[in-house]
């Protein structure tokens, strides 16, 4: 079985990573990292560049956990991509970062958590960075 990390490079993604980290150590399995993105901007800022991967190696290798890191560019929506992987990859558990918004932005716009926590085949453990209320 394997944990599965939504990542984004930002503190609600270290969120989400150190949760799977725990998460992964105390059910004896691997971590997926997943990091995606449609491509469908010149710029997304939730799309990992490589001194965010490296980073995210580098401290799973220094920790000892079995991992594997995938980044996937011009599929499908991110909480589209999360889900069916969880289907595909044998997953035991999802653990995505929450980020503070407000309803109307969430009503307006909605929101791939709520994708995530709706749609998943398997639990879902949402985190918040440091500091969110």
């Amino acid at each position: 079985m394997t944990v599965l990390v939504g990542y984004v490079p930002s503190p609600e993604g270290e969120a989400a990573l150190r949760a799977g980290i725990d998460e992964a150590r105390l059910r004896d399995e691997k971590l997926l990292v997943v990091n995606t993105s449609r491509g469908d901007a010149l710029v997304d800022p939730r799309f990992a560049q490589e001194p965010d991967l490296a980073h995210v190696r580098e401290d799973l290798a220094a920790l000892g956990v079995e991992f594997d890191l995938r980044q996937v560019l011009g599929g499908g929506d991110a909480a589209e991509e999360i889900i069916e992987l969880a289907e595909q990859a044998d997953v035991s558990l999802v653990v995505i970062g929450l980020r503070r918004r407000s309803a109307v932005g969430k009503l307006i716009t909605g929101s791939a958590a709520q994708q995530i926590l709706l749609g998943a085949g398997c639990p879902v453990l949402a985190v918040k960075a440091a500091g969110q209320e």
